[in-house]
């Protein structure tokens, strides 16, 4: 009898409990639960606070993303000193991140309200399937923005200037890229499914077979590593070019007798550029790894993954799409310039001097050179 009184209280437990059995699976439609892992059936459903604090704070970056990125497609797109080939890859930037917000915040605001996926799976994956494309083209046109800013500056006079058609062709292969392993997990390669807090769908990470784990492993060298060091290398021997500009810069003014070439600027070209390329890399890092880490955990099983952790994933990639505006548009002088003149009230601008452009390579860096 004594041994079966701890069951007896489970029992009881149970009964008197009404979430004693219940899964975060339970909510999920019939037709989704084929493509639920057995792996979320462990966990508890999360609590309804954080299906609220989720919906509200991908509500409010989803907005400040579509209007963010729609005044730059517009002050760009209308400013005929902005309409440049280099800046044709900002543009597209901002169309990427449009893209993304607009397609992703209002399904996943909704099913945060409901606490569980309600589109069906068609929906699923092609809510999936446009988080991957827009994601992937937002980080390789990042890459292609570094590339040439490493063309126009390394390189300096004897670069190749970038062409309204380089940049188009450049534009191209990055959606054909993207496009490429977007519709991979389609044919059978990898598969789209509900994540763990069932509010979202992305790539299966859980299965064990080693077609779904090649797909990870493969997709993150080209979508994240490679990425990663080519804008890490650019920005390095960027940075390296203007620290021997500027010191070139230093030794010609003190043969001159003079305090310095640039007049009343008090900040180096190298100390700004220095600063956006840690920016830029940092934010980079940050939007992308937590998502790298969850499905890296899932796929060699490094940690247990609970579905308030797969939250993280979503909402600091999406943020990604919040701040490129402010570090790739925000950071062009002329940029600042137009906005003060088409949005008065929302204007950030600095005194000229001191605002070398990043975004067009460091204009004031690429002048001197030439």
């Amino acid at each position: 009898m004594d041994q079966l009184k701890p069951q007896y209280a489970m029992y009881s437990w149970a009964q008197t409990n009404p979430m004693a059995n219940k899964t975060v699976v339970d909510m999920v439609p019939p037709e989704m639960l084929h493509l639920v892992d057995a792996h979320w059936y462990q966990f508890p459903p999360m609590n309804p606070l954080w299906h609220g604090i989720l919906g509200f704070v991908i509500g409010v970056l989803g907005v400040i993303s579509i209007l963010g990125n729609s005044m730059v497609i517009y002050i760009f797109s209308s400013t005929k000193t902005l309409r440049t080939p280099s800046n044709l890859l900002v543009v597209n930037l901002a169309f990427s991140d449009f893209l993304m917000m607009f397609t992703m915040f209002p399904p996943m605001v909704i099913n945060c309200y409901h606490e569980t996926w309600v589109f069906g799976p068609f929906m699923c994956e092609i809510y999936a399937m446009c988080g991957s494309l827009f994601g992937c083209a937002s980080i390789w046109t990042m890459t292609m923005i570094a590339l040439d800013r490493y063309n126009v500056i390394v390189k300096g006079i004897s670069a190749k200037p970038m062409t309204n058609k380089n940049a188009m062709l450049r534009i191209l292969f990055v959606w054909a890229f993207a496009l490429v392993w977007t519709i991979a997990p389609m044919f059978g390669w990898n598969r789209y499914v509900p994540e763990g807090n069932m509010t979202a769908c992305g790539t299966d990470y859980l299965s064990k077979d080693w077609l779904s784990r090649s797909y990870i492993l493969v997709y993150s060298i080209f979508v994240y590593f490679l990425p990663l060091f080519t804008i890490i290398y650019s920005y390095f021997f960027i940075i390296q070019a203007v620290s021997a500009h500027e010191k070139a810069m230093r030794e010609q003014a003190k043969k001159m007798n003079v305090t310095s070439l640039r007049g009343n600027d008090e900040k180096s070209s190298e100390a700004k550029l220095a600063k956006v390329a840690l920016t830029t890399i940092s934010l980079w890092f940050v939007a992308w790894t937590p998502y790298l880490v969850i499905n890296y955990s899932g796929v060699f099983e490094t940690a247990t993954i609970s579905p308030l952790f797969t939250i993280w994933g979503s909402l600091f990639a999406k943020a990604n799409a919040v701040y490129n505006p402010i570090v790739y548009a925000i950071s062009h002088p002329k940029y600042k310039q137009a906005l003060q003149k088409k949005f008065p009230s929302l204007s950030c601008t600095e005194p000229a001097e001191d605002s070398a452009s990043v975004a067009t390579g460091v204009t004031g860096v690429s002048e001197e050179k030439a």
